[in-house]
């Protein structure tokens, strides 16, 4: 008689692997699979169906990206019950996938390794430019005033006294707790009349990066001093605070892991 295999023990004969990708969200609905058009998450998953001829599979994200918004590196974690040759894997998904969406790397992790709940940090990036560039049009914000960009990292510096962050969420989301750790922010100029605004934390909330954007750009236009930037946060009311930045400009840059996860 066949023994019958227990859920623990099946569980415990898969095998765990990290994607490592990048996508231009222009034409997504955001990473996550939605009901009213394609996701970034969706393509992926139909993707991996496709090449692993597996319909089972699905693909859990370190995080979920608005509509609009793109990734220059993302990370997920789905499984399988055999292993695969993850170089072989990454060029096969490469010529399935559209354009937008490129695969850099597929890595074999530990079996309790997770996409979302191991990241220790995730950087973001966002462009703004005083310059009109019919080149960069899909990937940065323009602004038509002079910022004063000293304000803005004035008011930034202040985003590592907080943890809560309420005033920078989407309301009525489901997560347990508006806390994060902001290790770094800060706008920089890279050249010409472009600037960058990186931000990392160890978790962020929903559309939490657009809001504490279009809040910091309010004070670079003189409409909110660096005080009244701290008092919004201190009030933990989202319609305090500015009105969110356009998803355009937003980049998911980096996403970190310790080191004892992989096995490759």
């Amino acid at each position: 008689m066949v023994k019958k295999q227990s859920a623990s023990q099946y569980k415990q004969a898969m095998f765990r692997y990290f994607i490592y990708l990048a996508y231009d969200g222009t034409d997504y609905h955001g990473w996550q699979v939605q009901p009213n058009g394609v996701s970034v998450q969706e393509t992926l998953t139909k993707a991996l169906v496709t090449f692993l001829r597996d319909d089972s599979i699905e693909v859990t994200g370190a995080g979920r990206t608005d509509a609009g918004v793109h990734a220059r590196l993302m990370v997920a974690h789905f499984d399988l019950e055999r292993p695969a040759d993850p170089e072989m894997m990454a060029d096969k998904l490469n010529r399935i996938l559209p354009q937008d969406i490129s695969v850099y790397r597929v890595r074999r992790v530990r079996q309790e390794a997770h996409a979302r709940f191991d990241a220790t940090y995730r950087t973001y990036k966002y462009h703004v430019t005083t310059r009109k560039d019919p080149f960069n049009r899909r990937y940065v914000w323009r602004m038509y005033q002079k910022l004063d960009f000293d304000k803005m990292n004035e008011a930034a510096r202040t985003l590592s006294d907080y943890t809560d962050f309420t005033s920078f969420s989407k309301v009525h989301t489901d997560v347990k707790t508006n806390n994060c750790r902001i290790m770094q922010a800060r706008w920089e100029q890279t050249g010409g009349e472009e600037w960058v605004f990186t931000i990392q934390a160890d978790r962020f909330l929903r559309n939490m990066v657009r809001a504490i954007v279009g809040t910091l750009v309010e004070v670079g236009r003189g409409k909110l001093s660096v005080e009244g930037f701290r008092r919004i946060i201190e009030k933990k009311d989202r319609c305090s605070a500015g009105t969110s930045a356009p998803g355009n400009a937003l980049f998911l840059v980096d996403i970190g892991y310790p080191d004892d996860l992989f096995l490759d």
